[in-house]
């Protein structure tokens, strides 16, 4: 009985073992494994089996990119301004034995070199570029750690500074500057506004004095032809009224001269012609000697003086 108790024991110890040399890698992990204290290979995604007593998993690697954000690092710039600059990187792991083997703390280690990085090159600028140059800062920083980190199988694919924060004067100072600035454009704004209201309204009132000439002279062409129309009209009714006249006297005349008249009717006509003229305003009248046998009269000239 004892020694069934010591085969079962035996037995589960053994499968402990075997239970505990099987490893399983998830996807986007790796493990670096160990023989007798030295590096004997990485293991991929899947199933695996170690030596028991041999064999040891000296560590699990994670393959997916990371992301580290460091507190704020204190840097001077150019012209001798101290301000604090927060960065943000974003690393992933390409080769697990050497991140295993390369450097004892990784994230401390890129944390150091990106605070040195991050001073070197902002010694180089002073305060305004610092403040516009996040992209080029954010270059020359990603290849500065991707070299740097290269032998401890890392892989920095982007930093980025997180925020750079001035002096507290230097931030009074630049609110000031920016409050002017605003003031400036918004004064700007206001005499443009003003501008171009008033060429707005000169060229309203240019144009209504535009089109009221024009009214005025379409007024002054439409009378003057309504004018001349009627000039045009008149003359034309005196003429017609002249040629009827006219055309009336020549039938007179051509109705006497078909008539035959004798000698006496020609007297009574210059008689009545004479009755006529003698109407106008004519202030000397000559009588004619053949009225003066006609009449009878005794004197053969009469003249007549009229006060017109």
């Amino acid at each position: 009985m004892g020694a069934f108790i010591a085969v079962v024991i035996l037995l589960a110890v053994v499968l402990i073992i075997l239970v505990n040399c099987i490893k399983i890698v998830p996807q986007a992990h790796a493990m670096v494994v160990e023989r007798l204290g030295g590096y004997l290979a990485t293991w991929g995604v899947g199933l695996h089996f170690k030596m028991p007593f041999l064999d040891r998993v000296a560590k699990k690697v994670i393959l997916k990119e990371q992301v580290v954000d460091f507190p704020p690092q204190p840097v001077i710039t150019k012209d001798n301004v101290t301000m604090q600059i927060d960065t943000v990187v974003y690393f992933q792991i390409t080769d697990p034995k050497l991140f295993t083997y390369g450097v004892e703390n990784p994230i401390m280690a890129i944390e150091n070199l990106t605070a040195t990085t991050l001073r070197n090159i902002i010694g180089d600028l002073e305060l305004d570029e610092t403040l516009t140059s996040r992209e080029t800062i954010n270059t020359k920083m990603r290849a500065s750690l991707d070299v740097a980190t290269d032998p401890w199988g890392i892989k920095v694919n982007r930093v980025e500074l997180k925020n750079i924060i001035p002096p507290k004067a230097i931030q009074d100072a630049m609110e000031k500057q920016m409050k002017a600035e605003r003031e400036r454009r918004e004064a700007v704004t206001r005499a443009e506004g003003e501008k171009k209201s008033t060429i707005l309204v000169a060229e309203g009132k240019k144009e209504s004095a535009i089109l009221e000439a024009e009214a005025e002279k379409q007024a002054a062409i439409l009378r003057a032809e309504a004018k001349k129309e009627a000039t045009m009209r008149e003359a034309e009714g005196q003429a017609q009224a002249i040629l009827k006249i006219q055309q009336a006297n020549a039938d007179g005349l051509r109705f006497l001269k078909e008539a035959g008249p004798d000698a006496n009717v020609l007297q009574l006509k210059s008689i009545e012609a004479f009755a006529k003229a003698a109407d106008g305003k004519a202030t000397k009248i000559i009588i004619p000697s053949e009225i003066q046998g006609i009449a009878g009269l005794a004197k053969s000239v009469v003249e007549v003086a009229k006060e017109s």
